[in-house]
């Protein structure tokens, strides 16, 4: 079983059925052949067609096969942690202050 923590690209040959272990949450993008995925704790097969995503939940088991007689190629994307992505907001508005403090000591 392939374990997801890092973003990465897929292909996934027809005939094939492919384990994965999703680490982090992130977001399944399908391009260049429809993917029949099934999901831990969850009922539902999905099929997914060139252009569809799917998130996917932190510690999921994931598998993937191809719909069809050609290869298929996902992408995953880690999504970023909410301390990540708050640790982003405050680094640009201190950046933006910083700007608007060193603009103004240029104007005096």
């Amino acid at each position: 079983m392939l374990e997801i923590s890092t973003s990465v690209t897929f292909e996934i040959e027809p005939g094939k059925t492919v384990p994965f272990r999703i680490a982090r949450g992130t977001r399944l993008s399908v391009q260049g052949g429809t993917v029949w995925a099934t999901r831990s704790n969850d009922i539902e097969d999905y099929w997914l067609t060139p252009g569809d995503n799917l998130k996917l939940r932190e510690r999921e088991r994931l598998w993937l096969s191809v719909d069809g007689e050609n290869p298929a190629r996902v992408v995953f994307m880690i999504q970023p942690r909410c301390d990540e992505r708050a640790i982003r907001w405050l680094a640009k508005r201190f950046e933006g202050l910083a700007r608007r403090f060193h603009d103004g000591w240029r104007t005096v």
